[in-house]
Parts: structure tokens; sequence; C-alpha cells
């Protein structure tokens, strides 16, 4: 598996395909195989995706006043620039959504294409949506997350997502179990509490191909989230994927079909 250094810590990335380069960033509390399993690269593309600092294979643990968007984005340039990569189409899930928002509007230079998968931000830092992650941190550090958990399933916070969406519940669940849940909670006290940027003017200076990748009901990446922001981003693209809640493999499936007629679209001779 490959990895590189930057900024005192050792990144792990994915790497396959070859040609233009798509990289993928994951969400909160994921690691670089939740993008792996969304999108494989057909032919005349490259796939990235690298482990967030405090997620899946990167180590150390962070500075906790570096979880935020600019110094995620930073790490991402810091993995082109050891690639030797120029500029490519950038994307992500969630909080990898708002990672690549952050770095279309900081390196528009090295934007080729932007996809923006389930956004959970959009210009303002803790919204309702996400208030839920930082009540899950709460009883992590407070209880552990073995005990933690089942404390933490009685609150509202957590009833409230279930009562609309299984898999976004599921995914807080999650939180819990990944093995750097009380050594990496400052990513869910902190990336929250920040936001991709906060001028929603500045989203109309995006001038590359856009998607915009939604679904409903989903407590924690609002479909109206991305609504605005395929309505704000010129000539953006926004489709409705199934919900993982329906089916995981179709949501999967949706995904890999839009991305692909999409780069295609805009990429392929």
């Amino acid at each position: 598996m490959p990895y590189f250094e930057h900024a005192g810590l050792r990144f792990h990335y994915l790497d396959a395909g070859a040609g233009r380069a798509v990289v993928l960033q994951h969400g909160l509390g994921a690691n670089a195989h939740q993008p792996e399993e969304l999108y494989r690269p057909g032919p005349g593309f490259r796939f990235l995706a690298m482990d967030a600092r405090n997620h899946g294979e990167t180590q150390p643990t962070s500075d906790p006043a570096a979880l935020n968007f600019n110094t995620l984005a930073d790490d991402l340039a810091a993995l082109l620039d050891h690639l030797g990569i120029e500029g490519a189409v950038i994307g992500g899930v969630s909080m990898g959504a708002g990672l690549a928002l952050n770095f279309a509007l900081r390196f528009p230079a090295r934007v080729q294409a932007l996809v923006l998968s389930r956004p959970a931000w959009l210009d303002q830092p803790l919204p309702d949506n996400l208030r839920c992650l930082v009540s899950a941190a709460r009883f992590i550090r407070q209880y552990g997350p073995v005990e933690g958990l089942p404390r933490f399933q009685t609150t509202e916070d957590y009833q409230a997502v279930l009562r609309q969406s299984v898999d976004s519940a599921n995914s807080l669940v999650k939180q819990f179990g990944d093995p750097r849940a009380r050594e990496a909670v400052d990513r869910l006290e902190r990336i929250p509490q920040d936001a991709p940027n906060r001028e929603r003017a500045a989203w109309a200076t995006i001038g590359v191909p856009t998607l915009v990748l939604t679904t409903q009901p989903d407590l924690i990446h609002p479909e109206a989230y991305g609504v605005a922001l395929a309505a704000a981003i010129p000539g953006a693209e926004r489709y409705a994927l199934t919900p993982q809640s329906v089916s995981r493999e179709q949501y999967q499936a949706d995904t890999q079909a839009r991305l692909t007629a999409f780069l295609n679209q805009h990429f392929r001779q």
C-alpha cells in the first residue's frame, strides 16, 4: 500500500488505473476504501483516494488545531505534488465533498472537474445536521466507545437520525466501532465546527464541470444542501442516488454509473 510523508504525518492512499487522475475523498470517520467502493476507474482514468489525517492508516494522530478544511485540502495538494500531478478531477463524499469544495476554491488551477456527493456542509460551521457527531464525540470521551454507544443511542440526537434514515444512524454507530474511535475523537468535534468556505458567492466562481449527487431522506446529508450547491455553481449537474437504506448495492451502482457518465462526457475522446 502506498504512503507519503507530509507535515510530520505518514499518509496512506490508494492508487489504481492509469490516465486522468480522479481523486475522491472519504467522509468523516471513514477511510479511503469508502470511495473505492463507489468508483472503479474505466479506461483512461486513474483513481486516487487518501486517508485524511486522523483517519484510516494515516499516522500519527494530528494536532487537533489542524483539523479543518484548509488543512485537509492542503494535505490533498501535497498528495498531488508527491505524485507529480498538476491537475485532477477532485471530489468526495460528505466531509470529502467539503474538502473538494474548499480545494476547488483555493486551488482552482488544479481542478479539472468537481464532484460533490452527499454534501454535509454549506457555508456555516456546525450546522444542525452535524450536531449529532459532536454529541457522539462527547459520549466517546466520557464513557469510551463500548459503554458510550448504548448511552448515545438513547439520546434524541441519535433517535432523530434513526427515524429518518437507518443508514445515517448506522454511520453514527460506526464512529464508535472504529479502531481509532477514542484516539481520534477530535475529528468528530473539530471538523463539524468548520466549514469548507464562509461565502456562498464564491461558489459562482467555480468554472469547471461539476457533478452533485444527493440522496433522501438523509438528516446528516440534506438533499437541500446539494440542491443549493448545484444551483449556485454555474452549469452544475445534480442527480439523486438510490438511498443506501433502500439498497446499498444500488447506491454504489448509481454512483459508479453517474460518475462514469460524467467523466466520459467531459473527458473521453
